[in-house]
């Protein structure tokens, strides 16, 4: 009985190329229209006059969300930027926004957006529930630089702008001052370091391709640890702020497909071969997504923002390099050569 592999059918090339679009498909996706994002300056709580112990505030992702909190029993609400009022927390822990207020609609973007004809500050408020844990986190533009361009005359290390968020606690005014700074350019060795891994990740896994179909094995580590960084990532900021479901999906979707290929390796080696290329691919849409992260100054994740750059670049180098070997065992090997893989 002969115990070489089949040859591959059009119907498995077609079931492996499909995987591929959709694991491209599904990478380039978005869960959120204005998620927070890397960014190069991080704002500050500096001082809440007077003083109270009914609420805290938080800043998430560098700049990108202010966050209050307030304690069971507080009422509090914040005053939007024509001094209406825009959220409005509950003693019971409900937090309502004003659907009528013209900051609803210019917070739904880090830039800015146009509010309806219908929502001005002298309407009457529209209260919508958005949460009942006491707890919200907005974009507030008087909490961050407001264009893509950097400050002129200014650089890494200024300060850029102090501004007054004004908020009502249990009927009292109290002024929340926040300010913003140009935080230097971030330290390029976990990026090498990431990168030199990513690469020596590449190189183990030529040398098993040419003893087993199975050698996306080897990447599973570099997407295990991607799915830890994307994981860390989204379950660091609250719903509302709209976390991305790819920072995690995808390289879990790669581990998958890494694991798979080794017992595929001895059933079709040519469907262990695809597995690689879905896997590599899947780590290679990760990165590509995250590529801000790289060279910005704050990633938002409560990771230590250097595993977050040394993943980033393992991920995308061994990414490329699986990418590379799978396409060249897949496409460029004679049909003999493929069914011949040895299998161990």
């Amino acid at each position: 009985m002969s115990s070489r592999a089949p040859r591959p059918t059009p119907l498995r090339w077609a079931l492996a190329s499909a995987i591929v679009i959709l694991a491209l498909v599904v990478g380039g996706g978005t869960a959120h229209a204005d998620p927070a994002g890397p960014t190069d300056y991080r704002s500050e709580i500096l001082s809440v006059e007077p003083a109270t112990t009914g609420v805290s505030l938080d800043i998430l992702g560098g700049d990108s969300f202010v966050q209050l909190t307030a304690e069971p029993g507080t009422e509090a609400t914040v005053v939007g930027y024509f001094g209406e009022p825009y959220l409005w927390f509950l003693p019971d822990g409900e937090v309502r926004e004003n659907r009528n207020s013209p900051t609803s609609y210019q917070n739904e973007n880090r830039y800015g957006a146009d509010a309806p004809d219908f929502a001005t500050a002298d309407a009457d408020p529209d209260w919508e529930t958005v949460a009942r844990s006491g707890s919200f986190a907005w974009h507030d533009h008087r909490a961050h630089w407001m264009q893509p361009i950097r400050p002129a005359g200014q650089e890494p290390g200024d300060q850029i702008l102090e501004q007054v968020i004004p908020i009502t606690v249990n009927g009292e005014d109290v002024a929340v001052t926040v300010i913003s700074t140009w935080e230097p350019e971030p330290s390029m060795l976990p990026a090498i370091i990431g990168g030199l891994l990513g690469a020596a990740v590449v190189a183990v896994a030529v040398w098993l391709s040419r003893r087993s179909a199975g050698w996306a094995i080897v990447l599973a580590p570099v997407a295990l640890a991607a799915l830890v960084a994307g994981w860390w990532q989204y379950t660091s900021l609250p719903a509302e702020t709209g976390p991305r479901l790819v920072w995690p999906l995808l390289p879990a979707l790669a581990v998958v497909a890494a694991v798979a290929a080794y017992p595929l390796r001895n059933r079709s080696p040519f469907l262990a071969q695809a597995a690689g290329l879905v896997a590599a691919s899947e780590l290679v849409v990760w990165a590509f997504i995250k590529r801000d992260g790289l060279t910005a100054a704050i990633v938002p994740t409560g990771a230590p923002q250097w595993f977050e750059r040394l993943v980033l670049v393992a991920a995308f180098v061994a990414g490329v390099g699986g990418v590379v070997l799978a396409i060249s065992r897949l496409f460029f090997m004679s049909p003999g050569t493929r069914d011949a893989v040895a299998t161990t």
